[in-house]
């Protein structure tokens, strides 16, 4: 009898103990026009100012929700099936965990969609995900939130790009400073660029990039930050060479991997690593002369980003030529990374952080490449 009840007593005490730790656990899913992308995590502290946390579980699929909406207006039956059938897996590994918080968000493909509400209320039903579409303004938000242990305190101003799968936002954002620490950072402005990397592959096809097409995306992307480069004078601030640039996106992230000659993915190596502008025109113009099935070879491109790695390098290369600041920092953080952030501010009681330079990242485990 004492053995079954020591028994009993030690199932009561690791069910308790399984209870907690999926109390201090936090799930959040990122749902854009190309990928579904979840990240469960734990925090390690949480102050009034940042949040750090470990990956425990890690999840990413290539949904292509936004194929074909440039041309229909709807998301497709398609894609939606493929998205949802992404979904559920996160929501099996959510459920699997006990996970207490969860936040889901979408950004472009449902915001544009006709259906996109309906969809959402499709999700909830098949899945018990809530799925909250946000607009652009609070993407940058989230994109900001999680990018800024890569802003450096060198330079009073940054310049932070996401490509997207449907849009492109770019914020300028003021780099407060006291002495060598970076105070709370402040977006002065953000504009959403209504074309992304599925968008434009949509609209030009696959195949090696012409010059027509590339002038077409340049010219495109010079008209719609002109008035925003001027509106804040930032070329006069690049010119004093007071702005950094930041990239997140699976192109740049990309592009970085290819410039280490990784034949696997590693984030490790990757977030935080700064490249030239003229070696990402270099990487850009291997790539335009390839075509889709050489492109798939690349270690680190694959298949999977081998028919939208073009657009996303034209794209890129009409920012860069605006404003020639010579670098851009990579960031494979984002969306996700700023969610847990503000989801551990929230819940978590607030505890001294520890000191840290400009150049700290969050500690992030691998798996927080996936």
């Amino acid at each position: 009898m004492r053995y079954r009840w020591q028994q009993s007593r030690a199932r009561g005490r690791l069910r308790r103990h399984r209870q907690w730790v999926a109390q201090t656990e936090y799930a959040v899913i990122d749902l854009g026009t190309n990928s579904c992308r979840m990240l469960i995590a734990r925090p390690l502290n949480a102050s009034g100012a940042s949040a750090d946390f470990t990956v425990v579980d890690g999840f990413s699929r290539i949904v292509r929700l936004g194929e074909g909406l440039a041309h229909s207006g709807r998301l497709s039956r398609a894609a939606m099936a493929r998205t949802i059938e992404a979904l559920a897996v996160c929501a099996g590994r959510i459920n699997a965990r006990n996970t207490a918080h969860v936040r889901c968000v979408a950004t472009e493909a449902c915001r544009r969609a006709t259906n996109g509400e309906t969809f959402a209320e499709r999700v909830a039903r098949e899945t018990g995900l809530k799925l909250e579409i946000i607009q652009p303004e609070r993407e940058a938000e989230l994109t900001l939130t999680g990018c800024t242990p890569l802003i450096g305190v060198g330079r009073d101003r940054a310049i932070l790009l996401d490509i997207g799968g449907g849009s492109t936002e770019i914020q300028w954002v003021e780099v407060p400073r006291s002495g060598d620490r970076l105070l709370s950072l402040r977006s002065r402005d953000v504009i959403s660029l209504p074309f992304g990397v599925v968008t434009l592959a949509d609209e030009f096809g696959t195949g090696p990039m012409s010059d027509t097409v590339y002038r077409e995306i340049l010219g495109r992307t010079a008209g719609e930050i002109e008035r925003f480069s001027a509106r804040n004078e930032i070329q006069d601030y690049v010119a004093a060479g007071r702005v950094q640039m930041i990239g997140t996106s699976g192109t740049v992230t990309t592009l970085g991997a290819m410039h280490l000659g990784l034949q696997r993915y590693d984030r490790s190596r990757v977030d935080g690593l700064s490249i030239d502008f003229q070696r990402i025109r270099a990487l850009s113009a291997q790539l335009f002369e390839l075509d889709l099935d050489a492109r798939a070879k690349i270690p680190c491109v694959g298949p999977g980003r081998a028919d939208l790695m073009l657009m996303g390098c034209a794209l890129l290369s009409g920012v860069i030529g605006q404003w020639p600041i010579g670098q851009l920092r990579i960031a494979d953080r984002g969306i996700r990374e700023g969610l847990l952030g503000e989801m551990i501010r929230e819940f978590e009681p607030a505890q001294p952080a520890p000191r840290s330079g400009p150049e700290r990242a969050a500690p992030l485990s691998a798996l927080a490449a996936i």
